[in-house]
Formats: C-alpha cells, sequence, structure tokens
C-alpha cells in the first residue's frame, strides 16, 4: 500500500472531460468509519460504491457531451486495495490513487483529487508532543491548560 490514503465519504473526485469537482457519497455499508472518532460522517468507500454515488451527481460540462450536462455515474472502480475488504458489502476499499469509469467518459476518466480524511487534533496529541518545541514553536499559549480543557470535553462528549 505504501503510504497511499483509504478514501472515505466526502473524496473529491474530477473526471478529465469534466468542469467542476463532485464529493464522493458512500451508499454500499453504513458502519465501517474511518478518520472519523465519533463515527458518524467518513464511511469507508470501496469498489462497490458504483452507480450515482457522488453529492451531486455532476462534474459540471461534459466535454465529452458537447458540454452538455454531465450525468456522472460510475461503472467500477480500478486501483483499490485487494488486502481489506469490508465485510458488510464484501468491498475492497478504495486508495487515493483509484480511479473510477464512465460510460461517458471511458475507462479511468474519473481520478480521486482528496481521498477525504482531515486529521482530528485530540488531547493525547498534546500529551504526546514534546512541551519545550511547543513553547518555542508558540510561546504564547499554555498547552498543558489546553490539552486540560480538552481531555475534560471529550469526556464530558462521552458521557452523553
Amino acid at each position: 500500500m505504501s503510504e497511499k490514503h483509504l478514501v472515505c465519504q466526502g473524496a473529491t473526485c474530477k473526471c478529465k472531460f469534466g468542469t467542476t469537482p463532485d464529493k464522493l457519497k458512500v451508499k454500499t455499508q453504513s458502519k465501517r468509519y474511518i478518520n472519523d472518532k465519533d463515527g458518524k460522517e467518513k464511511l469507508t468507500a470501496t469498489h462497490k460504491d458504483i452507480g450515482k454515488t457522488f453529492e451531486k451527481n455532476t462534474f459540471g460540462s461534459c466535454a465529452k457531451m458537447n458540454n452538455n450536462p454531465c450525468q456522472a455515474v460510475v461503472t467500477e472502480w480500478s486501483g483499490y486495495y485487494e488486502k481489506i475488504v469490508i465485510e458488510d458489502n464484501k468491498g475492497k476499499v478504495l486508495l487515493e490513487d483509484s480511479k473510477a469509469t464512465c460510460p461517458i467518459g471511458g475507462k479511468d476518466c474519473i481520478d480521486i483529487i482528496n481521498h477525504g480524511q482531515t486529521s482530528e487534533v485530540t488531547s493525547q496529541n498534546f500529551k504526546n508532543a514534546d512541551n519545550d518545541v511547543l513553547v518555542e514553536i508558540c510561546p504564547f499559549f499554555d498547552f498543558k491548560e489546553m490539552a486540560d480543557n480538552m481531555e475534560m470535553e471529550e469526556e464530558e462528549a462521552d458521557y452523553m
């Protein structure tokens, strides 16, 4: 897999023949999340996510259709990771360099331009950080106090 990110709901995709990107919407499973500590937004995308699987289902104007509106439809994915299979849909996870095929644009015409994962800072990040380095980088913040406040907020969220 060599340092490639897994793709999740919200990944930005673009067709070679379209004018605007669209965001991937995972519709084939509803339990397996990545990079989402609350497990509410970032469903793992797989090669089973075919059909009308984008938020707007369009990439703007399609050059292959004389600049008429695009009707984004995925018929298959290539370049997915064979070794991770989501048991709910038997789908193999998509990687950031996976490509999709559209019946109009042809094989591998849709690229993933952003995998959809985002980093979330937690109190554990501050606990693991070297306090001396943090003070050098940003001397006006009390990172210990910030970490303690974050930890209390996380604990309160766990009780709700």
